[in-house]
Formats: structure tokens, C-alpha cells, sequence
């Protein structure tokens, strides 16, 4: 079930962050809606990736790098600072 996935996955971004079970589920909620409004109903694997980032990206910045950094799968540690620095680029 993909609500189950993206909680699941979600759970394990905010772990031990001031994110509320709540946040998370309205989340899932925005992913699924936004499913459900496409006119095709498929939605590929990196396309909900890139949702995903995005939503936790605005919720929580930790968050959005512990899921990115698994959804992503770094390479090497350069590729992870570049994103560490453009996300703390973007804070400015």
C-alpha cells in the first residue's frame, strides 16, 4: 500500500525530530491527492521521491536530508555536502 510506504518512510525521516505524527500523515495526504488528480494514476518511483523531498524539504531540514540521502543514494561525500550546501544556500 503506498500510504503505508510513504508513512513508513516518512516515520523514519522525522525520527526524533519535532515533527508531529499528524505533519506526517498530511504529507502522505498531499502525495496521494496529488495521485489521485493526475489524469494517467501511475506515478513513478522517482517522481514520488521528488514530491516527498519537497514536502519534507518545507517541514523539516533534517528530515529532508536523511530521506534524500537514502532516496538518492550519494555516491561519495562531495555529492552530499554540494547538496547540503545549496539546501543551507537556499535558507539565505
Amino acid at each position: 500500500d503506498l500510504r503505508q510506504k510513504l508513512i513508513s518512510g516518512l516515520l523514519k525521516a522525522v525520527e526524533k525530530r519535532p515533527v508531529s505524527v499528524a505533519a506526517v500523515e498530511a504529507v502522505a495526504d498531499r502525495v496521494e491527492g496529488m495521485l489521485q488528480d493526475r489524469p494517467e494514476k501511475e506515478m513513478s518511483t522517482d517522481e514520488v521521491g521528488r514530491v516527498v523531498m519537497d514536502e519534507l524539504k518545507r517541514l523539516d531540514k533534517v528530515a529532508y536530508v536523511r530521506f534524500a540521502s537514502v532516496y538518492r543514494q550519494f555516491r561519495d561525500i562531495g555529492e552530499f555536502m554540494s547538496e547540503l550546501k545549496d539546501l543551507l544556500n537556499a535558507k539565505e
